[in-house]
């Protein structure tokens, strides 16, 4: 398992080791030793699996508010997305920038999103489906997101056009007003 960093602090790519022959491919997508090893500890408490039909879709920028924050662990096992997270936590460095990255079936790459972070994607593809783990279950009092397009965060997303968005992501507020409560450096 190969880990990179990005430029916002703990957010991390995840690529497996992929192990291949005529019948196919195998692979780990999770390791609790591995992930140890590679400095990460969270324990994971529920799997998540969604479907997009259409290209050009959008989920996010999503998040729970503490005490219920979760960590991701994104992976797209049917398409493709961009996946991209936001630093939400009030006075950290890199507050309000975001990361972003291509997940596939195909490349196989995963995107660990720790607590304090907004998440969304948008599909590439038709027919996506995303699986993520999370390290504390869904708690709808404390579900929380920020409007996708947000001129202060501005994500460059891949596609230009007026996305496919559920009701719910339509009315999500700017960064600066979205209820908050993670500060830098608190865990």
């Amino acid at each position: 398992m190969k880990v990179t960093k990005t430029e916002l602090e703990g957010v991390v790519i995840i690529e497996p080791v992929v192990f291949g022959d005529h019948r196919g491919w195998f692979m780990e997508t999770y390791s609790e030793v591995k992930f140890k090893n590679a400095g990460i500890e969270l324990t994971f408490v529920q799997d998540n699996q969604s479907f997009s039909e259409t290209k050009g879709t959008l989920r996010g920028l999503h998040y729970q508010l503490n005490p219920k924050a979760q960590s991701k662990l994104i992976r797209c096992t049917r398409g493709k997305i961009f996946d991209v997270a936001v630093d939400i936590r009030k006075g950290s460095p890199t507050y309000g920038k975001w990361f972003g990255i291509e997940l596939s079936a195909e490349n196989k790459k995963q995107l660990l999103i720790p607590k304090g972070f907004a998440h969304g994607f948008m599909t590439l593809t038709d027919d996506v489906e995303v699986q993520y783990k999370v390290d504390e279950l869904y708690a709808p009092e404390y579900d929380r997101g920020i409007i996708w397009n947000d001129p202060a965060i501005g994500i460059e997303w891949p596609i230009q056009i007026t996305p496919v968005l559920s009701e719910k992501d339509k009315k999500t507020p700017l960064l600066e007003n979205a209820e908050n409560n993670f500060i830098y450096g608190e865990r």
